[in-house]
């Protein structure tokens, strides 16, 4: 009349699995711990698996047994599993485990390794079975596996799915089998709102993404997490995406709809910390499991959370196989690494006494160090063409180069030097710019260094610092022209690029995570012309090989003049890797317009006006090159030719060589088109 669970022999972690796991190096442990529905003996049911060492029982609780311990009592197998084999259970039981330590105190616990969990504020893991959906990005998965993305346009609209736009609770939303998905109300700002579900996500965030060019989304933090307002980076499920949003399935529709649209996705990764909800993964089997024992290693007292032991071959095991599951399970095209540097200092936001040294008597944590080369070898080996990207905020050196020499083993790194830099300078009256020239040149002197990108990310417009448009100085119409030069210059400058939500149209207030972005704003036209800008922006960075395919070496970048600090101007040249093509670049950062202004150039020819940020299009004064100047025959900045250019205030302009219409001039023929 009913199966006994103890009666199944059959184990699905082998010896050989708890010794790889053991040593941290099961790359796919998820295929074998947590709970996994499968058939037995001809029976089906759900197999669960739980590392936990110390535990004295160990038993599943769900709503098949009432959420009694002394029901479904797991069994020790080896290496501190656990495991039991529960006959008929389907997909969809909540479940969780309980564990009774030596001293017979009893936790309940998420599944560390559960694929889906209750939506918050409950906490129960779901069975769930990521292999059903059928996915259509095959030849965006091999296109992307023979590409080199540092040759590549990157441009990353960073974006908080949960606070981009919100649905309305009177409106449920639909799942693919056209039942009611159940509405997730924000309410703490928003009565009556709703989230938004992957999949109308994907008929709206996709199309609005693609029609202002970027090239990839970069989600922050999918993973299952508590509480709305720490935008979830604080993680109690790391390998459940978050069911605030829908299912598993309806996130991987949402990362094929971005594949079949040629939009890459990012995804936020936290393995630097973890909060100590009582259900997640602090002192987790009535030990401290995956953190240290010791606060003055496991503990970031600033940001109320706990350290991973990236020292335990298992714990590191458990971070190094989520890495690899989310490209695995969920297709996405590469991960931002938070708060890098956090992980690599022991003595990170710590006064004197408050941590400990290294075995060597310094402050570098080895083990974290040695953790994220495994991760980033493991990743570039498994799936070439995908980015790593570190949060990194200090001066470590080569975190962006290959681990086979020394490096971190990353292939991007935020360029936090240039973030402020920049934004120090643009944030100040511009007669004063002249005075502080050398927050515009100083990012190219270590440009090189490292594979840098370029972010003005969630962290700028939160907590008092206003958003973009309120950094800028002057009335509203110079605020515009300040950020259209704020990024027409970061569009221009070596490395790829991030920007987050709400920048593209000039946003006033911060962001709110509980509110919409302020789109009623699109109906003036100053903030629908900037959304025009960043489109074109995007249009004319992607158009053109010179601005990406050698952002990371010098070879792709040469000053013109970057010493005319008395204007506030500076001039370079970027070049193309494939061929002869270089666009030169003239920014102008005070509102006072130059006419006459010389600046030289390598090559005799017609050069077209290909990019200009004070265009009337985008809400400028329109002034500029009439298309496009000849070369004249006046050395100047130590090269054989120059222009004589006219240069619109707070603007920067793009200039190409055009050999057609060079040509045609010097022939006396018709000038091409």
């Amino acid at each position: 009349m009913i199966y006994d669970p103890y009666a199944f022999k059959t184990r699905r972690v082998t010896d050989f699995d708890i010794h790889l796991f053991a040593e941290g190096n099961h790359h796919r442990i998820y295929e074998k711990l947590g709970a996994h529905p499968t058939t037995m003996e001809g029976v089906s049911g759900v197999y669960f698996a739980l590392w936990a060492p110390n535990g004295r029982n160990i038993s599943v609780l769900g709503d098949f047994n009432n959420w009694d311990g002394r029901k479904h009592q797991m069994r020790l197998t080896g290496g501190g599993i656990w495991e039991l084999f529960i006959p008929e259970l389907t997909i969809g039981a909540s479940y969780k485990y309980e564990i009774k330590n030596e001293h017979g105190h009893i936790y309940e616990k998420s599944d560390p390794y559960g694929f889906q969990q209750e939506t918050r504020p409950k906490t129960a893991s779901i069975v769930a079975n990521l292999d059903e959906y059928t996915w259509s990005d095959a030849d965006w998965m091999e296109e992307r596996r023979n590409s080199d993305p540092l040759t590549k346009p990157v441009s990353v609209y960073e974006v908080h799915i949960g606070s981009w736009l919100h649905g309305s609770s009177s409106e449920p939303a639909l799942r693919a089998d056209g039942t009611v998905e159940p509405a997730v109300t924000v309410a703490e700002l928003k009565p009556g709102a709703r989230f938004l579900t992957y999949r109308e996500l994907a008929e709206r965030l996709i199309p609005y993404v693609k029609e202002l060019g970027f090239t990839h989304i970069e989600l922050l933090p999918i993973a299952e997490h508590p509480f709305d307002g720490s935008w979830g980076y604080q993680v109690t499920g790391y390998y459940a995406a978050t069911s605030r949003y829908g299912s598993p399935e309806d996130l991987m529709y949402f990362i094929d709809q971005c594949h079949l649209n040629g939009i890459g996705v990012l995804v936020d990764w936290v393995p630097g910390h973890f909060p100590k909800d009582g259900h997640g993964l602090a002192f987790f089997d009535g030990t401290h499991l995956y953190e240290h024992a010791d606060p003055r290693k496991g503990e970031h007292k600033e940001w109320g959370t706990l350290v991973f032991n990236y020292g335990r071959n298992e714990v590191r095991n458990f971070l190094v196989a989520n890495a690899i599951f989310w490209f695995d399970k969920y297709h996405i095209d590469g991960i931002r690494v938070d708060a890098v540097a956090s992980m690599l200092y022991l003595d990170y936001c710590r006064e004197p006494g408050e941590w400990l040294t290294n075995d060597y008597g310094g402050r570098e944590n080895i083990e974290a160090a040695d953790f994220l080369r495994q991760v980033n070898h493991l990743l570039f080996s498994y799936y070439p063409g995908v980015l790593s990207i570190a949060e990194e905020s200090t001066s470590w050196p080569m975190v962006s180069w290959p681990t086979y020499v020394g490096g971190l083993g990353f292939n991007q790194k935020w360029n936090m030097g240039w973030m402020h830099d920049m934004l120090d300078y643009f944030s100040m009256d511009p007669w004063f710019r002249q005075f502080h020239q050398n927050n515009v040149t100083f990012s190219i002197w270590y440009a090189f260094s490292e594979n840098f990108m370029l972010a003005l990310s969630h962290d700028e417009v939160v907590h008092g610092k206003s958003n973009m448009l309120g950094k800028m100085p002057g009335d509203e119409w110079q605020k515009f022209a300040n950020l259209r030069c704020l990024f027409a210059y970061m569009f221009m400058h070596p490395g790829k690029k991030t920007l987050f939500m709400s920048m593209e149209f000039g946003q006033w207030s911060e962001w709110n995570v509980w509110a919409d972005l302020e789109w009623h704003l699109l109906q003036h036209e100053p903030h629908s012309n900037h959304k025009h800008f960043m489109a074109e922006l995007n249009a004319f960075y992607k158009r053109e090989p010179a601005l990406y395919t050698q952002d990371f070496t010098q070879e792709g970048f040469e000053w013109v003049d970057c010493s005319d600090n008395r204007h506030s101007v500076v001039a370079f040249i970027r070049r193309d890797k494939e061929s002869d093509d270089f666009i030169v670049v003239v920014c102008n950062f005070t509102p006072q317009p130059h006419s006459h202004y010389r600046v030289g150039v390598p090559e005799r020819g017609y050069y077209r006006e290909m990019f200009n940020s004070d265009s009337r299009t985008y809400g400028g004064s329109n002034m500029g090159n009439l298309g496009g100047k000849w070369s004249e025959d006046w050395s100047y900045h130590n090269r054989p030719y120059s222009l004589d250019l006219t240069l619109p205030p707070l603007g920067v302009v793009a200039l190409k060589l055009d050999q057609a219409h060079t040509q045609a001039l010097e022939a006396g023929e018709a000038i091409p088109t």
